[in-house]
């Protein structure tokens, strides 16, 4: 028996929010100080390091629970399967409903229990939970879909990414300018096929680290206002996610027997273009080698950072030809790679 992604499917919100949209906010330090370059300098520098030059963010009318049901459905249709005989709904998420008008996250009953709602399964078997996790939050899901399956309590799982990361943001902050929404899911079932989840690793750095993603006031001292925002220490994640998240490839696809030689692709969490490239030269190092051309999909340049959504949606893409010059064919091993808030980091060898 081998455990296999049998159907995927995400969700592009249609509102382009691109980089000159910026121009004309007022971004301050995080003490509230005055930042001394024009907003237009503050972007040019933000894309050179980011490389994202758009991002989507959700229609008003949407939350996270209704974007994560839209990839869910696509993904039971791809996999072909009565969505009545799943075993579990996994959704990985960080800030639950966050309605357009409300500053306050939703989150009772579960976002879960609400994709299950909307998708109208019957079945009270079919167990629906949330997982909190940051940004690795959906790769984490797919390990327990596959510890579900291996031990025999489940069949069939879906797992959705889904984040409305606009909900959240504050707008004097420069990093603001990085989130973004979107949902990835996918169906993985037990199967006689060839390939699947080879090898994972996981890990919660939380001693130091569990604070460089948080959430704190405004960087607008005039507001009164007591409504926390995404935020985070960029420098210390990039120093951070450099040193430990190579390791963690490492050990992942070592326990696998692949040779890094066979990797096809790296699929890795869409945060920082500079920080996902600077993490994966890093891995081939270890390996004594350079890093190959193409190994590394972005479309954080078009869809910004939807947590965990990023790593989904990019699979989908691609296995759509949605992603130019890049494909996945049978057979290839990819690696599964995220950071984020914990801070935690994850990886998964998979053969398709």
């Amino acid at each position: 028996m081998n455990i296999k992604i049998t159907g995927t499917g995400s969700y592009i919100p249609s509102t382009i929010e691109k980089n000159e949209n910026f121009h004309n906010h007022e971004f301050l330090n995080s003490d509230g100080s005055a930042i001394k370059v024009p907003s237009e300098v503050i972007v040019k520098k933000f894309k050179a390091i980011t490389g994202i030059d758009e991002r989507r963010y959700a229609k008003n009318h949407l939350n996270t629970s209704d974007i994560a049901s839209f990839a869910a459905e696509k993904a039971i249709e791809n996999a072909k399967i009565n969505r009545e005989d799943l075993d579990y709904i996994i959704v990985a998420h960080n800030y639950g409903d966050v309605r357009h008008d409300s500053q306050q996250s939703d989150t009772v009953p579960s976002i879960a229990s609400r994709v299950k709602h909307l998708l109208r399964i019957k079945n009270p078997k079919c167990v629906a939970y949330d997982l909190l996790f940051g940004c690795p939050g959906w790769i984490e899901g797919v390990i327990q879909a596959n510890a579900f399956i291996k031990s025999g309590i489940a069949k069939k799982c879906l797992i959705i990414g889904a984040e409305t990361l606009s909900r959240v943001i504050d707008a004097y902050d420069r990093d603001s300018m990085i989130y973004s929404d979107g949902a990835g899911a996918v169906v993985i079932e037990s199967t006689e096929d060839e390939g699947g989840i080879l090898t994972h690793e996981t890990a919660t750095f939380a001693l130091d680290e569990a604070h460089f993603i948080y959430f704190g006031e405004t960087n607008n001292p005039e507001i009164k206002d007591k409504r926390r925002y995404i935020k985070m220490y960029g420098r210390k994640i990039y120093e951070f996610a450099l040193t430990n998240v190579p390791l963690a490839m490492k050990s992942c696809l070592d326990k696998s027997g692949i040779a890094i030689s066979e990797v096809k692709k790296i699929l890795i969490h869409q945060a920082n273009e500079k920080m996902d490239e600077a993490i994966v030269k890093r891995f081939y190092e270890l390996y004594n080698l350079e890093m190959p051309e193409g190994i590394m999909p972005m479309s954080i340049g078009k869809l910004g950072n939807s947590s965990v959504a990023t790593v989904p949606t990019l699979y989908n893409r691609i296995l759509n030809g949605e992603m130019e010059n890049q494909h996945i064919n049978k057979g290839d091993v990819i690696i599964f790679a995220s950071v984020g808030a914990g801070m935690n980091i994850n990886a998964v060898v998979y053969k398709q």
